[in-house]
């Protein structure tokens, strides 16, 4: 894919829109507005779009909690992420679902997931389903360097590897599974060490850099496009804020100097500064790429807010269990 000056707008203009839904979403969560707990994406807006951009729309994806950016990225309507957050019946979960649960099976977002690596074995449920298909389709499973010490991941990736589907698994890894650091997770921190002992490839990618990330995503999407199977790419990134947010922001407990040095690598600003750099970006084209982003979340929460509450009576529809 080539990454002329349109396409590098839409990426910038993405992340740009990923990290501003999310801060809107911290500040409508103080305000009680939205419900439920929050988990926010903001630095990690390289990871999505750089795996999302080489994707096509009858490509899927599964999330996590952390779900936002992903949903963004592949194309969902960002009206109806926000009537979702608001507990409204035109948000994709008709107001039941929340931000943790976030579909839409139209872009091929299968959806976020609130249970840890909850979204490996569905992803290698649609991949072969794909594979049945033979249509070419493969399949993105995001998760996070947590999800790493569930089992699901393990039993997943050899399923994978064992049957050849096309699959991408991207391990998100910011550094933290909640508050606990990686180093208190794991004995040897070499995620993409794993992918070896399933005969897969295994590569480590600067989560911050978009432009190495769509690289890395090219690859692997096209072996597994030809049939060669899936890949484990491991985003070195980090969050900005905090793991989640209910009624208030909770304290922070990293360390202010690790904070302040991962923020300095900023990657909506490396992209920026890439584009100015090649001329292909105005201080002026800058400046309304941000003012389209924020109408276009004012009018994402006038949406939200118009739209009305659940009717108590409809509390078991679409509600299914097995």
């Amino acid at each position: 894919m080539t990454l002329d000056k349109p396409r590098l707008v839409q990426m910038l203009r993405t992340m740009i829109m990923i990290r501003e839904f999310d801060e809107r979403a911290i500040q409508l969560r103080l305000a009680g507005k939205i419900y439920g707990a929050v988990h926010p994406y903001v630095g990690q807006e390289a990871v999505a779009v750089g795996v999302c951009t080489p994707l096509a729309v009858t490509d899927r994806v599964t999330s996590n909690h952390r779900g936002h950016g992903h949903c963004i990225a592949k194309g969902a309507d960002i009206r109806r992420m926000m009537a979702e957050l608001f507990g409204r019946v035109d948000g994709y979960c008709k107001g039941k679902g929340g931000s943790m649960h976030i579909a839409d099976f139209a872009v091929g977002m299968l959806g976020a997931n609130g249970i840890v690596g909850g979204g490996l074995p569905i992803a290698c449920g649609a991949a072969l389903a794909a594979q049945l298909e033979g249509r070419g389709a493969v399949t993105v499973c995001f998760f996070g360097d947590g999800a790493v010490a569930e089992g699901e991941f393990h039993e997943s990736m050899n399923i994978a590897g064992l049957w050849k589907l096309p699959i991408v698994f991207v391990c998100e890894n910011n550094q933290y599974a909640a508050n606990n650091a990686i180093g208190a997770q794991h004995p040897r921190i070499d995620i993409a060490g794993h992918a070896a002992p399933y005969d897969m490839p295994g590569v480590v990618v600067d989560g911050n850099d978009v432009l190495a990330v769509h690289a890395a995503t090219e690859e692997a999407v096209a072996r597994a496009r030809r049939g060669a199977g899936p890949s484990l790419l491991e985003c070195q990134t980090y969050r900005w804020h905090f793991h989640a947010m209910r009624a208030a922001c909770p304290p922070e407990t990293r360390p202010a100097e690790e904070i302040a040095r991962w923020k300095a690598g900023d990657p909506i600003a490396r992209l920026e500064q890439e584009m100015v750099a090649r001329a292909l970006l105005s201080a002026d084209e800058l400046r309304a790429l941000r003012q389209r982003v924020t109408t276009d979340l004012d009018d994402a929460v006038a949406f939200a807010e118009a739209s009305p509450f659940p009717d108590p009576k409809d509390l078991m529809a679409d509600m299914f269990a097995e």
